[in-house]
Order: structure tokens, then sequence, then C-alpha cells
């Protein structure tokens, strides 16, 4: 997928948790953000054409096919790591980094779930394409809807 459908789809997951943290929600929700873009930091991130979040450059075709930071066991080890060290980030990085993992496993490419074992999720949404841009525009959409909850309660 595009980085801004997985940041947009970032938007709408830590606007939906936000309203039951009690720690520092800034501090949540930027973890979140970070963290569902943080799995493609493997594939491309250093392309100058590819630090817009509003380009249509995608940074799944040729990237994440067996790369470990696509897989729920690095997602698994890291959050681990991070509850041990700093537990009030464990979450908000789950969150953010599960959900990039979820969206990509619809992918073309798809992704290996759970490393080193070979078996791969896939679907048929190309980056880039229609739904691509349709799940964009209904995560945008959220985004607007949980924010305004937000603010409003």
């Amino acid at each position: 997928m595009l980085k801004r459908t997985h940041l947009a789809l970032g938007i709408a997951i830590a606007f939906y948790f936000l309203p039951h943290i009690q720690t520092n929600k800034f501090i949540f929700l930027g973890v979140v953000l970070l963290a569902s873009l943080l799995p493609d930091i493997e594939s491309g991130f250093a392309a100058a054409q590819r630090y817009s979040l509003f380009s249509l450059q995608p940074t799944e075709n040729v990237y994440h096919k067996n790369h470990l930071l696509h897989t729920y066991t690095f997602l698994i080890l890291i959050t681990i790591a991070i509850a041990i060290y700093y537990p009030v980030l464990a979450l908000p990085f789950f969150l953010g980094y599960s959900f990039h993992l979820f969206i990509d496993s619809f992918s073309p490419n798809g992704i290996r779930p759970f490393w080193p074992l070979r078996h791969r999720t896939k679907g048929k949404i190309v980056p880039s394409g229609g739904i691509d841009k349709i799940l964009f525009v209904i995560f945008l959409g959220l985004d607007v809807l949980l924010i305004m909850r937000f603010i409003l309660s």
C-alpha cells in the first residue's frame, strides 16, 4: 500500500483507541503513527522521491518479499522488548505496526506473517491501484469522524 494509506489507517486506529488511553495521549498518537509507517523503512524511504507521504510511488511492488520487518514474528519480539523497557509505548507500537502488516497482507506480494515459516498471505489490492485509493478515501473519512468524536467528547 501507499504510505498515505498506511498513515490514514494509523490515524484511524489511534483516534479509535485514544479515548481509552489514560496516559499521555500525544505519545500514544505519535507512536501509533510512527509504527504504522515503520515497516516500510526497508523499502525505499532512502530514495528522495519517496519522502512525500502523498507520493504515488508504491513502496511495495518489489519490496518486503522476505523481509523480517514485514512479519508478525519481528513485531512480537520488538513489542516484548518495548514492553520490558518502555511499557507505555508497547500498545501503541503494536497497534500501528500490526495494522500496517494486516493491510499489506492484502497486496499481491503479501507478507510472510510468521517468519521463518514460508507461508505467505496475499491478496489482490495493488499499491497505488483503484482499491488502494478507495481505501485511502475511506480511511480519511473515518479519520475525520473519529477526530470529531474525540474533540466533541
